[in-house]
């Protein structure tokens, strides 16, 4: 009863001032209109987290979702749920503007902050370039740019570096991309993965589906025959699940490698950590003296 009680206080206490505000246009094409300062965010994926603070407006995070984690900063800051959205929460936290990700967000979610004024912004990261473009976005949204600048030009030159080793390898494993072992779910089309395998000297095999997530079967595997796998497996094992794969060339040569999830499942600043772990995982030999 108290809470409901702390959501109707809010929506009254909405302000219908005007004076100051303008307008952007978000990741989705949608048009927001935000308050002359936003001094108080709530992000809606840890992605959104990290990039908020990668841009400089860490400091405007209020509070984060029960599966943040990264970076320290946010362990004070109060929690809430995304699946399901508590919105109650999160609306309590008396916001000026809630960023959200194409990936994980549903738009129409953006109608119930709405109802109470709270502006959404989306945020979508389909490509590792788009992550310094997203830093960029958000430095000059929330008035960080300088900040920003910076950090988006440190990601790019250590993207570069790395695709300097890499570029000209002519010897290119296949590799598959798996987020988990007991349902084979991978990546489609517009993923950042593929650009990650590729600027780490590999070859995505599921670069070409039409599917954006698509659930792959084991008879695709067996006929992909892939050189390495990795993937976000938390401790599963092939054998456990998928025992005919001991002929695929990945599992034969031990070539199956389990990484960590905050370097590839949240597309932020940390990405650029994660393709220079591949690249070491798929070309050790010139990666290693880096």
């Amino acid at each position: 009863m108290h809470r409901f009680f702390l959501f109707f206080l809010v929506i009254c206490s909405c302000s219908s001032n005007l004076d100051g505000e303008y307008t952007v246009e978000d990741d989705l094409g949608r048009i927001v209109q935000l308050p002359a300062k936003v001094e108080r965010i709530a992000p809606l994926a840890p992605s959104i987290t990290e990039l908020l603070f990668a841009a400089g407006a860490g400091s405007k995070v209020v509070g984060v979702s029960t599966v943040d984690n990264f970076p320290p900063a946010i362990d004070s800051l109060p929690r809430y749920s995304l699946i399901p959205m508590d919105f109650e929460a999160i609306v309590a936290l008396d916001l000026d503007l809630v960023v959200a990700s194409e990936q994980v967000n549903n738009p129409k979610d953006a109608d119930t902050f709405s109802a109470v004024g709270i502006p959404v912004y989306f945020v979508a990261i389909k490509t590792m370039e788009d992550v310094s473009r997203a830093i960029r976005n958000l430095g000059t949204l929330l008035h960080t740019p300088e900040f920003a600048e910076q950090r988006a030009t440190e990601l790019e030159d250590s993207l570069s570096q790395l695709a300097s080793l890499t570029t000209g390898l002519t010897q290119r494993p296949d590799v598959l991309f798996l987020i988990e072992l007991a349902t084979l779910y991978a990546f489609g089309k517009e993923s950042y993965i593929h650009d990650m395998i590729d600027l780490a000297g590999g070859k995505s095999i599921t670069g070409d589906f039409s599917i954006r997530f698509p659930v792959l079967t084991d008879e695709f595997v067996l006929t992909s025959m892939p050189d390495v796998i990795v993937g976000t497996f938390e401790g599963s094992t092939l054998p456990e699940y998928h025992p005919t794969w001991d002929i695929i060339p990945a599992v034969q040569a031990d070539r199956v490698y389990e990484l960590d999830s905050g370097f590839y499942l949240r597309p932020g600043p940390r990405l650029i950590r994660g393709a220079w772990d591949l690249a070491e995982i798929l070309h050790p030999e010139i990666i290693s003296d880096q």
